[in-house]
């Protein structure tokens, strides 16, 4: 297995996964993306991301049976492994923590200083 660590874009990549389960394959989860950040993200960013996770062992995949809607080809469908879920729950549990450390007078500062 490769390094646990996860990277924002990864972060979010695996989160979809879960959000799109059990119909999460590479479109969908572009789609996804582009539609919950409106951000522009490549399909192949979206192929690199997955690929990256399923060596972490944070995804397994399989491929679905083939339909004639995608001319007999198959769709390689995402799900969640438990060590993607400890990933996940590490992640949230960091940013929680270092969110709750924020004294509440650096918020309030930096929604009074705008640029």
């Amino acid at each position: 297995m490769k390094g646990t660590q996860l990277g924002e874009f990864e972060e979010l990549v695996l989160l979809i996964v879960g959000v799109l389960y059990p119909e999460a394959y590479g479109l969908s989860i572009r789609e996804e993306i582009i539609n919950q950040t409106k951000r522009k993200v490549a399909i192949g960013a979206v192929h690199s991301a997955l690929s990256r996770l399923e060596e972490k062992g944070f995804l397994d995949s399989n491929l679905a049976d083939a339909t004639h809607e995608r001319g007999g080809r198959r769709k390689r469908l995402f799900t969640i492994t438990a060590e993607g879920k400890r990933a996940l729950e590490k992640n949230h549990e960091l940013r929680n923590s270092l969110f709750s450390q924020i004294p509440d007078v650096a918020l309030k500062l930096a929604r009074v200083v705008s640029f």
